[in-house]
């Protein structure tokens, strides 16, 4: 056995060259060892016991909220303290932390500085205080009693030269704590955010069909029941997904989205399963798939009908049993994960082609959610329109608005493309707007198929002018518009005269178009 792995005996002396090069050997291992920063310190002070020749060893820490110094760690104290405070300048250890240098004592006893606070330290013999430095600044204060009486300088030395790698260590654990606690922030301001954005009071549509569907969202939410949203291609099946998620128990967990069409079977097992080092050419390292990944969240799962059906048996049993195996390995992993899988297609109608498992369908189907098309909810353009602009107007750094007109020239078109076609047709509207306002000129600059208009002409929506629902500026808006804003016309289909329009034009602020 070599002075570096023996503790401390006769036949290697205490103040030699050979036991204080073992004692920094041990304590560089200690503190590359472990990322506990108190048992770091815990098993630093046994190396002072056991190859410095030191006892009563302790580690004093500033506390950046009082200056203070607060007792962190002794070596032979009891074992739950009630914790020790110094100020600067108070006894030896306020002393140490003042002067920022390092104070030797023949006999502690014998200094009127001493308050004997810790309980621990032996009167009678020799005391060494040396400061912890981060920088120029004095964090801390390293002390411990040597058992012997000669050669405390070199002692000090010793200690002086593992209070400076404390002092590093320090510092490393303070920058990984400010790191982890920017990081809590952060998470926790997205979390916030995440929640804002997909809370309830964000979702659009006072149709009765969306209604329904916003009530299925508050129940499910509260389960872990398996979720089916079922809708044609950008009606927003993923925004219910993440409505589903941020206002269930799981919103503080994961949430892992994958794209089932976008990859073919050998790369989807892999994404979904993960796999080991090895397990195929180009696999160099241990990777987690989305299952692992969710783990205490939510996957969701998109174009769930466009998997095959000999992964779709695969995926049957992760759904029922909640385990399953990494590609190339042998060990079952369990996860807990609250699935929500969405699709376009007829699932019923695949499952009588042969194209998808009626096993897995019921699997998936417990809780099916229907999109309505945008088509179906016309009434909802309105506000969904408003709300767009608001979205859009964030990400140019500008407000925007919509006027009447434009809204029902929306209410005209089919949108084959639903939610997603109307918010990019408004997208290419608002950068065809110099000043923020859309129009019908900006509408019909977006190039929005008119073969897509319903049959009103020209993309208006006829409006049943003696409809009680109509507020007075919606009628008058809405006679303008069949009377291709020429305004005695419009008199006309409202039984006024064109000095009557012309007032209430003015009044109800109604931007008059040239047509």
């Amino acid at each position: 056995m070599s002075p570096f792995d023996e503790p401390y005996t006769d036949r290697v002396a205490a103040d030699s060259p050979e036991a204080a090069l073992a004692c920094l050997y041990s304590v560089s291992q200690v503190l590359s060892r472990s990322l506990d920063f108190r048992q770091t310190l815990s098993e630093l002070l046994q190396v002072l016991h056991d190859h410095g020749a030191m006892c009563h060893g302790m580690i004093a820490l500033r506390e950046s909220a009082s200056g203070d110094l607060l007792v962190t760690i002794q070596h032979d104290g009891p074992t739950a303290i009630t914790p020790i405070r110094y100020k600067v300048g108070e006894g030896v250890i306020g002393t140490i932390l003042e002067s920022g240098q390092a104070l030797l004592l023949r006999r502690i006893a014998e200094d009127r500085r001493f308050l004997h606070r810790t309980g621990v330290y032996d009167p009678q013999l020799p005391f060494i205080g040396v400061p912890i430095r981060m920088g120029d600044e004095t964090t801390g204060v390293l002390a411990a009693q040597p058992r012997r009486s000669d050669r405390l300088q070199s002692q000090q030395q010793l200690l002086q030269m593992i209070a400076n790698l404390i002092g590093q260590r320090v510092c490393l654990a303070q920058r990984v704590e400010d790191a982890q606690q920017a990081l809590r922030q952060e998470r926790d301001t997205l979390r916030r955010q995440m929640r804002g954005e997909h809370g309830f009071s964000n979702m659009v549509g006072r149709t009765r069909a969306m209604q329904l569907v916003f009530e299925m969202v508050r129940q499910v939410a509260k389960w872990n029941t398996t979720v089916l949203v079922r809708g044609e291609s950008g009606t927003g099946k993923e925004l219910i997904a993440h409505a589903i998620h941020y206002n269930s128990p799981r919103a503080n967990g994961p949430f892992v989205k994958l794209n089932c069409a976008a990859l073919p079977d050998t790369l989807l097992e892999s994404e979904l399963f993960g796999h080991e080092k090895g397990a195929f050419t180009g696999a160099i390292n241990q990777r987690k798939g989305r299952f692992e990944q969710a783990h205490g969240g939510t996957l969701f799962l998109d174009e769930i009908g466009e998997i095959s059906p000999a992964f779709q048996a695969k995926l049957l049993r992760v759904l029922q049993e909640g385990e399953f195996e990494r590609i190339g390995g042998t060990r079952t992993l369990q996860v807990d994960v609250r699935v929500v899988a969405a699709t376009n297609k007829p699932l019923e109608q695949e499952i009588q082609e042969g194209h998808f498992r009626e096993d897995l369908y019921y699997r998936i189907n417990v809780m099916p959610i229907n999109m309505p098309p945008l088509r179906e909810r016309i009434e909802d353009i309105p506000q969904l329109a408003r709300f767009l602009m608001t979205k859009i107007g964030r990400g140019q750094g500008r407000e925007l608005s919509i006027d009447d007109a434009a809204i029902r020239l929306l209410m005209g078109y089919h949108w084959p493309g639903n939610v997603r076609e109307l918010e990019n047709c408004l997208e290419r509207a608002a950068v065809m707007s110099e000043e923020g306002c859309i129009g019908r000129r900006e509408i019909d600059l977006t190039g929005i198929d008119s073969s897509h208009y319903s049959s009103h002409s020209g993309g208006r929506d006829r409006i049943d002018l003696d409809d009680p629902d109509l507020d007075e500026r919606e009628r008058v808006i809405a006679a303008l518009e069949q009377a291709g804003w020429v305004q005695a016309k419009a008199a006309r289909l409202l039984g006024m005269t064109p000095r009557q329009i012309g007032y209430r034009i003015q009044i109800l602020n109604i931007k008059v178009r040239q047509i």
